[in-house]
């Protein structure tokens, strides 16, 4: 079965921890609004289907899969489809459920990372409120960004299979999600994350690891990939930085 993704098309934003389940997994997927204008490509082809009066489960935004009959939107709800049908999740139901927690959880961190150059609203430019965006980025840097990563370090550290993983002995979708993380935490706050690191070093190596799988090295190399900026959820604004 062929996936069809559906995100914006410039940016990473929430759409690149399904990218990144898709690739590991090697599934054929396409990438639905970076092709060609049309009604059924493109943002005029994605927007045509989320406003399509035959589609009962009406997505509210992207990004959202359709497999076959299916159409799957939120970012952990998709995921945990897609890691049940790859062998990117646990088996049994408990494994299923801490898996779709951990991804909950990132999701919660992944807002919170917006809510730095967004503290007031999304409708607002990034200038229209650059004073409480440098008040939410402080908070950010000194107390929720070390509270979530030491949690993940928590977790991979009390990982009974050990193996480095967050779940089990092997990689499951979290542990590409956590990648992510890194990664755009890395992007947004260089110096925040240069500091922290020293304190996580389970999560770095967890990283590495995962940025070496061969896929995944492949998929990082290609112009699949679409590079981080100031339109997506990671964004560089050294004043948020400290």
């Amino acid at each position: 079965m062929r996936y069809e993704l559906y995100y914006w098309p410039s940016i990473q934003g929430r759409g690149e921890f399904i990218r990144l389940a898709l690739e590991e997994a090697g599934a054929d997927y396409v990438d639905v609004a970076r092709g060609r204008e049309s009604r059924r490509s493109g943002v005029a082809g994605m927007m045509a289907l989320m406003e399509s009066s035959r589609i009962r489960q009406l997505p509210f935004a992207p990004p959202f899969l359709r497999a076959g009959k299916l159409i799957i939107a939120q970012t952990a709800n998709i995921l945990m489809y897609l890691g049940g049908r790859h062998a990117l999740a646990p088996a049994g139901e408990p494994g299923r459920l801490w898996a779709h927690q951990l991804q909950l959880t990132i999701a919660d961190l992944v807002q919170e990372v917006h809510d730095t150059h967004h503290p007031i609203s999304s409708d607002l430019y990034y200038e229209d409120q650059r004073k409480e965006a440098r008040q939410r980025g402080e908070t950010f840097r000194k107390s929720r960004m070390p509270k979530y990563l030491g949690y993940f370090e928590r977790v991979v550290s009390a990982n009974a299979a050990g193996k480095g993983y967050l779940i089990g002995a092997r990689l499951t979708y979290p542990d590409l999600s956590l990648f992510q993380i890194v990664e755009g935490l890395r992007y947004a706050f260089p110096r925040a994350m240069q500091r922290q690191e020293k304190k996580i070093p389970r999560i770095v190596a967890l990283r590495d690891r995962v940025a070496e799988r061969p896929r995944i090295a492949a998929y990082l190399a290609s112009k699949r990939r679409i590079a981080f900026n100031e339109d997506g959820i990671f964004r560089r604004y050294p004043e948020l930085d400290g």
